[in-house]
Order: structure tokens, then C-alpha cells, then sequence
């Protein structure tokens, strides 16, 4: 069964905590702020926001349909199905990665530690302009830039590092971001892990649905 993150995330930490107290707060024109309540391009529709309600907090997060269709619909489409939060009947997803001070990684395995089944992964679209700023959300994948199926993951600080370069260096796509409740995202990431970044009590993914009008 695919593990997405496993490989690239282990080979870029090094890397990350070389360059990350020298990172600029915005990578992006689409950063989210710090405070954490404002949405970019304040004439967008709520067609495509989220409220993620997990263990730890609430997130709402706006999607960019726009610079990335194809991992738009794509988390949309599990979220629709029920597969993050386990309405699905299959069990809820967890942040079952997570280090502060770089990103947290969720929605693919659930809280007893097993790998969901997963539709076919998509076409990677990391050269799409957007950049892995603070509180962004990017596909996670494994060293294949096309394997990314369910995971996605938070960025916790501003990750230039992940961002696309170049066919060869394709980075991760980003293809959204965090509009209200940043202090939850520190909060998952301040949470105690074990060896392997794992959470020592789970945050689970209590649900994720459509924000209404």
C-alpha cells in the first residue's frame, strides 16, 4: 500500500531545518495571514470552501479551482464521498505526520494506523504559481511527482523549499489555504509525537463538509 510523504518529507527535514529561521513570513500572494480570518480575493464565491472539524479545532480552508483544478476536485470529491471523516463507514482519517515548524500531513490513514483504499492518484500541478506559504494546503505524494491519491498536508511555516522548480525538482502543489483557524494548526503541530511523527494521541478528522452560503 502507497505511504505517501514517507520518502521526500524524511529527505527534505535536513534540508527544512537548515533554511527555515531564514524563510520570509510570505512566499505567496495567497499566504494566509497570520491572524488567520481573512480570505484572499475577497470577491470569491464559497463554492469551493471547507470546514474541517478535527480533535484539536476547526480549520476552513478556501480552495484555488482556478490554478489547481484537478487536486481541487480531487479532495473534493473525498470529502463529498465521506473518506476523510469516515462517514464512509470505513473509520475517520487522522494527521498521522506531524512536525512543528514544518507541516502537518493527514487523510489517508486512519486512527487504528491502517492505509484507507484510494481512488487512482492524479496528475501532479505544482507549477501553478501558488507557493507552500504558511498555512497552505499541498498534495502530499511519494517520490513519483504523479502518486498523489488522499493526503494532503498544512504547511506550518512558509516551506519555499517545496515549491515547483523545475520538471526535474517538481515540488509539491499547493492548492489551497487556510482562511480561519491558524492557532489550530499550531496546535495539531505542537502536539507530543513519537519516533516516527506520529501523534502520540490521535488527531482525527471529525469531519469535513462544504461551508454553506
Amino acid at each position: 500500500m502507497m505511504k505517501p510523504f514517507a520518502r521526500p518529507f524524511l529527505t527534505l527535514i535536513a534540508a527544512l531545518v537548515t533554511v527555515a529561521c531564514g524563510v520570509p513570513e510570505s512566499q505567496s500572494t495567497r499566504a494566509a495571514s497570520d491572524a488567520g480570518s481573512a480570505p484572499s480575493g475577497g470577491g470569491e464565491t464559497l463554492e469551493h470552501q471547507f470546514t474541517i472539524v478535527t480533535s484539536l479545532g476547526t480549520l476552513k480552508v478556501e480552495l484555488d479551482a482556478v490554478n489547481a483544478p484537478l487536486s481541487v476536485a480531487n479532495f473534493e470529491q473525498y470529502a463529498d464521498d465521506g473518506f476523510y471523516d469516515g462517514s464512509d463507514g470505513n473509520g475517520a482519517t487522522v494527521f498521522h505526520r506531524v512536525i512543528s515548524g514544518f507541516m502537518i500531513q493527514g487523510g489517508g490513514i486512519s486512527e487504528s494506523g491502517s492505509d484507507k483504499r484510494t481512488r487512482a492518484p492524479i496528475a501532479i500541478e505544482s507549477d501553478n504559481g501558488l507557493s507552500n506559504a504558511r498555512g497552505t494546503l499541498a498534495m502530499a505524494r511519494t517520490n513519483d511527482p504523479n502518486s498523489a491519491t488522499s493526503q494532503f498536508f498544512i504547511n506550518h511555516i512558509d516551506n519555499a523549499p517545496l515549491d515547483y522548480v523545475s520538471p526535474a525538482n517538481p515540488g509539491y502543489a499547493v492548492f489551497g489555504e487556510v482562511i480561519e483557524g491558524l492557532e489550530v494548526l499550531d496546535a495539531i503541530a505542537a502536539v507530543e509525537t513519537d519516533g516516527r511523527d506520529r501523534p502520540l494521541t490521535p488527531v482525527v478528522i471529525e469531519s469535513v463538509t462544504r461551508t454553506e452560503p
